[in-house]
């Protein structure tokens, strides 16, 4: 369910009223997780069972890797856990874009390939739960953390439903601490965390869908529309600038947006996710802008990826190789489209 929703919010009130009731920790902490897949299963019931299959990959390969010391099985669990959640990630997300290639690829050597007709839906939010799954089976894989002792924690951390579906991407050694023990949002963490919904659905509601999304819409069009720079001579200049910064605004309010609604909510369940936007276009450079820009993902990509590639440390020329391979994949995560 969106968070610009009426049933969201009917969701949420429940959500706090259950969550404040006189009950055991471990009992809110089931009810957050249950709470957690029916917002989930809102979107559409049967991918859940993607949600499962991530949790319970990712939790028995760390307690695997965690419980030897033999590198080769280690290995081999925290292959598991990769083929396992980029699997599931790229048959979702690129397995209509690698058929469409093959099919033009197959008439264009002249062999008639007419696949069977099907269609795959992207299930929402797969994106950032597998890199999230992910990271902490790569911490303990490299002792950067411990496996959590408890399913109900580390299940929890997969689903959290604020920041299930657009993020922040949050690391389990943020994020399942604050599970060990029951936690409230004292008056003024409550107060800040409607503030930042209330200001994270003016960012998403107003600005991004109805004040910014006509100049943008009119300037870059419709499916069918041509590329900007075709069409020269056919949309004045100052009307190509004034789309380019709407549609500047658009995207930036439109993500953010989510983002502040979601650090919003965990926060009135007394729960701390990190910042995922910071003045972006305040940046300066490209360097600054990727710090400022999906704070989450630039660093999951830096982390996880830039730096075990060597990062700077290899020379200019493997730094520049680094960055492109980081960039590149950091697309394709977008999207093949």
């Amino acid at each position: 369910m969106p968070f610009n929703s009426l049933t969201f919010l009917v969701f949420f009130v429940i959500v706090l009223v259950g969550y404040h009731l006189p009950q055991s920790w471990r009992v809110k902490k089931t009810c957050l997780l249950i709470a957690s897949y029916i917002f989930y299963a809102a979107w559409n019931p049967p991918f859940v069972i993607l949600l499962w299959i991530s949790t319970a990959v990712d939790w028995v390969a760390a307690q695997r890797i965690a419980a030897t010391e033999n590198r080769g099985k280690r290995r081999a669990w925290i292959a598991v856990s990769m083929v396992a959640n980029l699997g599931l990630l790229g048959f979702f997300k690129y397995g209509g874009f690698v058929l469409d290639n093959f099919v033009t690829l197959s008439h264009a050597m002249g062999i008639p390939f007419t696949p069977m007709e099907f269609s795959i839906v992207l299930p929402v939010g797969i994106s950032f739960y597998t890199f999230q799954t992910m990271s902490y089976s790569l911490d303990v894989y490299h002792r950067r953390a411990e496996p959590s002792p408890s399913f109900i924690n580390f299940a929890l951390y997969v689903t959290f439903f604020p920041q299930l579906v657009a993020g922040p991407i949050v690391r389990a050694t943020d994020l399942i601490p604050q599970f060990e023990e029951e936690r409230h949002a004292t008056g003024p963490e409550f107060s800040w965390g409607l503030g930042l919904m209330s200001w994270g659905l003016f960012q998403k509601v107003v600005l991004a869908d109805t004040l910014l999304a006509g100049a943008a819409d009119s300037v870059f069009g419709t499916k069918a529309a041509p590329p900007l720079w075709m069409m020269a001579g056919s949309i004045h200049w100052a009307d190509a600038w004034l789309g380019s910064l709407a549609f500047g605004g658009q995207i930036f309010c439109d993500f953010a947006g989510y983002s502040t609604i979601a650090i919003g909510t965990a926060l009135c369940l007394g729960f701390h996710v990190p910042e995922n936007f910071r003045f972006p276009y305040a940046a300066i450079g490209f360097s600054d802008f990727w710090r400022r820009w999906h704070i989450s993902l630039s660093t999951w990509l830096r982390d996880y990826l830039y730096i075990p590639l060597g990062g700077n440390r290899k020379g200019r020329v493997r730094e520049y190789v680094n960055i492109m391979i980081t960039m590149l994949l950091g697309g394709l995560w977008h999207g093949a489209s």
